[in-house]
């Protein structure tokens, strides 16, 4: 079952060319960053979409690590960040996604003169032919 908030440690890792985010307990959820406030809002942005996905794969997500267990090196810190996954899954399912179609050139030109939305119409009929009248999160 989904969680609305995780809490996960992260460690921020301070070189001369800026600053590496990981998360132990999550591989390959990694971010960078030149300044520390960039660094956390960062790793809040990477934390959120990374366990989005793993939401979305019906992967599990593990129970994050204690910070007083997590080994350092003199150049790091830990950070606990948090996410609201509420916000993280409607911006996500409420993004847009660009699409290429066909349609005839007299079709178009016509549409144009008369300043249809092409995005407008297509959404008004994609919900007319699903039968929905919004977004049903399955």
């Amino acid at each position: 079952m989904n969680r609305d908030i995780y809490v996960f440690p992260a460690i921020f890792t301070f070189d001369d060319d800026g600053i590496t985010i990981e998360f132990p307990d999550l591989p390959g959820c990694i971010s960078c960053a030149e300044t520390l406030d960039e660094a956390v809002k960062n790793a809040k942005e990477v934390l959120g979409l990374y366990l989005w996905s793993m939401e979305k794969d019906n992967e599990p997500i593990p129970e994050p690590t204690p910070v007083n267990n997590l080994k350092l090196e003199q150049n790091q810190i830990p950070i606990l960040i948090e996410v609201w996954m509420p916000l993280v899954r409607h911006e996500m399912d409420n993004k847009a996604v660009k699409k290429t179609l066909t349609i005839p050139q007299w079709l178009n030109i016509l549409a144009e003169k008369n300043n249809i939305n092409f995005s407008q119409v297509l959404q008004e009929a994609l919900k007319e032919k699903l039968g929905i009248n919004e977004y049903h999160h399955s």
